[in-house]
């Protein structure tokens, strides 16, 4: 399995837009320096009232498709 390791930080009118379906994807970089695009839609349950901010683990499978995300610390 392959994992990235992500520090995002989405404020809740960024996230409105990802919700509305304006866009769908969050770009960002990983700690390890690739480029990282995935759907929106997996950090929907780290959603608080100020947007979507921390450190995540994303792991895919062998066929490099999303397996789970977690939170770190």
């Amino acid at each position: 399995m392959q994992q990235i390791i992500v520090d995002i930080t989405i404020s809740s009118d960024e996230w409105l837009k990802l919700y509305q379906g304006i866009a769908r994807d969050v770009h960002t970089t990983s700690r390890d320096g690739r480029s990282v695009r995935f759907p929106a839609r997996i950090l929907s349950r780290f959603y608080l009232r100020d947007g979507v901010r921390g450190s995540f683990r994303i792991v895919f499978d062998d066929a490099g498709k999303f397996a789970r995300i977690e939170r770190l610390g």
